[in-house]
């Protein structure tokens, strides 16, 4: 049993969904569990149907919707998946499902809406993928993700009920794999008891196919991109990025901690806990090697470098100079925790404390307001935060150049500066 997830990018268009078949024939003596995500942009076009209509304009936001029906019929139109039997019922299910809800007058917080509109995006792509597949020879099942993914209801960055989910896929998947040999499904969502739909986070289908690796004891999961592999740099800000031929579980967990994009930061927990391996292979050349990533530690890496723009630091100081104390902190991480805010940097002095956090409208002001009943706050926005593991201090040097440093902090393997 084999795990494969295909991202967005790997089904952005025609010709690269067109490449699928010649990559999956390479398997066809494996039992393949399979995971895709939206295709290409549409999770971010789905943001702004919810962003529309939670604002109350219903219009705008079946008119955007209007055009991902569209873009997303072209696609089976020129895949020549329409004319099979059930495809147009399933999709006009899920079309009805969204459209309904945009003629409603919203009466719930914003995340619930965003979760019942956003989701439709995986739904819609494996629909089309799986009737193109099965089309092209490549027999597979597919099914409704969730069916099978138990969560709780913090809508956005729901949690998975791992005991509820297990006995779900015992019953519902295992099974399938006695007459087919490939499951097809979803990344990034599933659904509460209520059957209401959630969202495990934003690029949530990295995860969503660890967990799926994790509950079927699968040999290795592979997770296909359009890149050659794990690089040191996002090669798009880094042009002579290096790829990584091997990385340790620890080294990608910290690399996702600081930000880098390139596995989900709850994929690896699932993985390591059963000890099995992740590929990061290349849909665009699958004789590429890829990355291999395992329990073992890998030494002599190159610099790792990450960048996060849009950074607010939060300042922070007691207002009768009295000490930072451990009440007052764990009462500024409860705030942290209950508004879902990563500090991406921490700096404790004896009467201030500075977070660094991405600045996410609306959050950070909320979490300004409540901690300025403990402190004097002010807001500090405009900040990119660069990351540097295994790092070298003349590149340290050449990428903080001339700009203004906020704030600096170093161990023996990472070196963090917040900077204009």
């Amino acid at each position: 049993m084999k795990v494969f997830k295909f991202g967005g990018a790997s089904v952005d268009s025609v010709s690269r969904i067109l490449n699928l078949p010649a990559i999956l024939k390479n398997y066809e003596s494996e039992k393949l569990l399979i995971v895709i995500s939206a295709m290409g942009k549409t999770t971010n076009a789905l943001e702004k149907v919810a962003e529309a209509f939670y604002a109350g304009n219903t219009g705008l936001a079946l008119e955007r919707f209007g055009e991902i029906r569209q873009s997303h019929l072209q696609i089976a139109q020129s895949l020549g998946t329409p004319d099979i039997s059930g495809f147009q019922q399933r999709m006009g299910d899920f079309f009805t499902e969204v459209e309904w809800l945009l003629h409603d007058k919203p009466v719930r917080d914003f995340n619930y809406y965003y979760d019942q509109i956003v989701c439709i995006g995986e739904l819609l792509s494996t629909s089309i993928l799986s009737h193109y597949l099965n089309m092209a020879g490549i027999t597979n099942q597919w099914v409704d993700v969730r069916d099978i993914f138990s969560t709780d209801d913090q809508f956005r960055s729901a949690n998975i009920d791992w005991e509820k989910t297990a006995a779900r896929l015992k019953e519902e998947i295992v099974p399938l794999f006695n007459g087919i040999h490939i499951v097809l499904t979803q990344g990034f969502i599933g659904s509460t008891d209520a059957n209401e739909s959630t969202t495990l986070g934003r690029e949530g289908s990295d995860y969503s196919a660890a967990i799926f690796a994790n509950l079927l004891d699968a040999d290795s999961l592979t997770i296909w991109k359009d890149v050659e592999g794990v690089m040191n740099a996002d090669p798009k800000a880094f042009p002579d990025a290096r790829f990584i031929r091997e990385l340790g579980y620890d080294e990608v967990i910290e690399m996702a901690f600081y930000g880098a994009q390139v596995i989900h930061p709850k994929t690896i927990k699932p993985l390591q806990n059963k000890n099995i391996p992740l590929h990061v292979k290349c849909f665009l050349d699958p004789s590429l090697p890829g990355t291999l990533i395992h329990s073992k530690h890998i030494n002599d890496l190159p610099p790792i470098i990450v960048l996060k723009q849009n950074q607010v630091l939060i300042h922070l100081r007691t207002r009768d100079y009295s000490f930072v104390g451990e009440e007052s902190t764990a009462r500024l991480y409860n705030m942290l925790s209950a508004l879902h805010i990563q500090a991406n940097l921490l700096q404790s002095g004896a009467v201030t404390l500075q977070v660094c956090a991405d600045h996410i409208p609306g959050k950070i002001e909320k979490l300004a307001q409540e901690a300025s009943l403990l402190f004097d706050v002010q807001l500090e926005k405009g900040l990119t935060l660069l990351t540097i593991r295994h790092y070298r201090k003349e590149l340290l040097d050449k990428l903080t150049g001339e700009r203004k440093i906020v704030l600096q902090q170093w161990t023996p393997e990472t070196v963090q500066t917040l900077m204009y």
